[in-house]
Formats: C-alpha cells, structure tokens, sequence
C-alpha cells in the first residue's frame, strides 16, 4: 500500500512538473526573444538559448531610447501603491464594520453594496467620464487612484477573515475601555494581517496590470501607465518583436518581484482562511 502510494506521489509530481513548464513556455520564450537580434527570433527550430545575444541594445532602447519607460514606471508605481494602500485601508475598516459593529440595518447594507458588484464596470463608464469631466479629476492620477480605492470584493473577502476572529478578544478589549478605533488597529488587524497582506498583492497586481481605466480616463503622455506605455510601444514598433518582448519583460518584472516577496504571505493568508475557530 505503501509502495502504490510512493508511486502515484511520483507519478503526481512529474505530470505536475510537465504542466508547470508547459504554462512556462510562453515567457520563457519571450524573455528569450527580448535577448535575441530580430532576425534571430522565429529562427526554427526555436533558440532557447541565443546563439548571439542583443540583450544590451534592446533593453538600452527600451529605457533610454525614443520612450521614457522610467517616467512610465513611476507612474505605474505611484498610481499602483497608493491605490492599494487606500484600497487596504478602507476594505479592511470597512469589513471590520461589517463584520464585528453591530447596528441597525448592517446586513442589509452590506447586501446593498454587494449588489454593486454584480453592475459590470463597463455599465457605468460613461457615467463615471461625465462625472469626471465635470469634478476636475479626469487626466490626472489622482483620479486615478480613486477609481480603484472603493472595492466590493476587498470588503467582502477580508469580512470573511474577520468573522474568523473569536468575539471575545472584541468583548475583553471594551470591557479594558478600548474602543472600535483601538480595537481595530491593535487586535483585528495584526490578527488578519497575512489576509490584508493577500490582498495587497492582488490589489497591486490588479491596478498594475489594469488597462482599461488608463486608457479612458487618460489622455496626456506622460501620465501614462505601463500598460498605455507597451501598447503605444508595440503599435509603432510591431515590425521589431525583440524590442516588444523587451518591453513585456520590464513591464512584468515588478509583478514577479512582488509575488516573490509576498508569496509566504499568501501561503499565510490562505492557511488563515482554512483555520475557523
């Protein structure tokens, strides 16, 4: 029984292994791309390994050649931080009020702001762009970072963690005197903090990645994000692919740096979810 079980192990783990590098082919491939001349790039059969390497030129044009790529950076990277801090902040107060304040008609607002989230965001586009144009706050970042500050499913996943919580450290903390405010940052949160940290990531990833919201609400170059930055690359440089994927691999780099850096919390973060009581 034993031996049988060594063996699907063994077995489990190699088809796993395969499905692993199969999914990685396709960015093993592009960042091999971005280290290849053009005309060594749909050499068949495929050079995983380039026989003559243009790393240097490639990602020298990419950072310092026509396109700022560092401007665009930092303006995916103030915009991404700073929604996710907010978006934390307000996702986790907002949950810990649902979730542990008892008041009147609590659960039938948070079915209400659930609701919200079955309306596609696509739907309310165009009222969000009159609404915008008419505050002030389209062509900036600041308008920016406050479409992505307000989420439902950020509410409603760290709810979730928070209803994990044993009331009792709540009650034991009043009765010492602590109100909601202390309760909030000095037992719940340190106590929900790989989820909080979970969502962060997600958050960041979302925000970094997100193209659609740059692409409407912003109209002045540099106030572009990464993801308007590789589009306007790709469109007037489509002939040359090497550049392109030089292009793809500096845009993704930070997501991998972050998801390395925030992995244990995840792992942390799940685990939590999977433990009640």
């Amino acid at each position: 029984m034993k031996e049988k079980l060594n063996v699907w192990k063994l077995t489990n783990t190699v088809v796993m292994l395969a499905v692993s590098i199969l999914f990685l082919l396709p960015f093993i491939w592009m960042l091999s791309a971005s280290f290849k001349l053009e005309t060594d790039v749909f050499k068949y059969p495929i050079q995983w390994i380039p026989e003559r390497w243009n790393a240097v030129e490639n990602y020298k044009e990419i950072w310092a050649g026509q396109y700022a790529f560092y401007l665009y950076y930092w303006n995916s990277i103030k915009v991404a931080v700073l929604t996710t801090l907010i978006s934390c902040t307000v996702s986790a107060l907002a949950a810990y009020g649902f979730s542990k304040i008892d008041f009147p008609a609590g659960k039938w607002l948070f079915l209400i702001v659930l609701a919200t989230y079955m309306v596609p965001s696509q739907a309310i586009l165009i009222p969000q762009f009159i609404l915008y144009r008419n505050i002030g706050l389209f062509d900036s970042h600041f308008g920016l970072i406050l479409l992505g500050c307000f989420s439902v499913l950020g509410t409603f996943m760290l709810r979730q963690f928070f209803m994990g919580l044993h009331n009792d450290y709540i009650e034991s903390a009043k009765i010492d005197g602590a109100g909601h405010w202390r309760i909030f940052w000095q037992i719940a949160f340190p106590l929900v903090r790989p989820a909080i940290a979970t969502y962060a990531i997600l958050r960041f990833i979302w925000t970094w990645n997100d193209y659609q919201n740059p692409l409407i609400f912003i109209r002045t170059d540099k106030l572009y994000t990464i993801p308007q930055a590789v589009d306007k690359f790709a469109s007037m440089n489509g002939e040359f692919y090497s550049l392109i994927m030089a292009a793809a691999v500096s845009a993704i780099f930070p997501l991998l740096i972050t998801f390395i850096i925030g992995q244990k919390s995840v792992i942390e973060g799940i685990a939590v979810g999977g433990v009640k009581g």
